[in-house]
């Protein structure tokens, strides 16, 4: 399992996240992680993703952190 930064700037107002840290196999499930609800955060289009490093052995998939702009 790999640790990825994944982060959006498309939703940029309160009440939005911005960015996650998240574990997953592929750059793509990563993308493809769901953060929050629906309308808080981007298309998996709009998704960067940026690769941290390795995860402990047998780590679970998901979210690890996430930055949430509260209004």
């Amino acid at each position: 399992m790999k640790l990825w930064l994944i982060s959006q700037n498309v939703n940029n107002g309160y009440d939005t996240y911005d960015a996650a840290v998240v574990a997953a196999e592929t750059p793509e499930e990563a993308k493809n992680t769901e953060v929050g609800w629906a309308d808080s955060w981007a298309p998996p289009d709009y998704v960067i993703v940026q690769y941290l490093g390795e995860a402990r052995d047998r780590h679970p998939a998901g979210i690890i952190l996430s930055s949430f702009n509260a209004g």
